[in-house]
């Protein structure tokens, strides 16, 4: 759970650290794009909420606070669209219900199949 300080973070707050905000090193995994700027995610939530580094919130609670404040997320430098991975995981669902549909078709049953090499592998 992060913080109450962060908890309580605008918009407005974030946006206006994030023009003052420098950060030197590696980005990390998770960043967020403020006013055309990538910044570290987490590390922009705490200088923002003005609590130290040691602070309890972690990355994917500052991705969430960035998320509900409209904000721009990556992970690894790709954009992270919530509505996108649903869409694809629904495919990739849809795609395997699909494969099992049709290995259930026929005959036997996957029971029976499984049943079947059983007997012939000798177990």
């Amino acid at each position: 759970m992060p913080s109450p300080r962060v908890s309580a973070l605008t918009k407005e707050l974030i946006t206006d650290s994030a023009r003052n905000f420098h950060w030197s090193r590696q980005m990390p995994k998770w960043s967020v794009i403020v006013e055309g700027r990538e910044l570290p995610a987490r590390p922009l939530i705490l200088e923002a909420a003005g609590v130290p580094p040691n602070d309890p919130t972690n990355s994917h609670q500052a991705v969430k606070i960035l998320k509900s404040h409209g904000f721009e997320v990556k992970y690894q430098g790709k954009t992270i669209d919530d509505a996108e991975n649903k869409n694809r995981a629904s495919a990739e669902f849809e795609a395997l219900l699909d494969r099992v549909r049709g290995s259930c078709k026929g005959g036997e049953s996957l029971v029976e199949i499984r049943e079947r090499e059983h007997r012939d592998e000798g177990y």
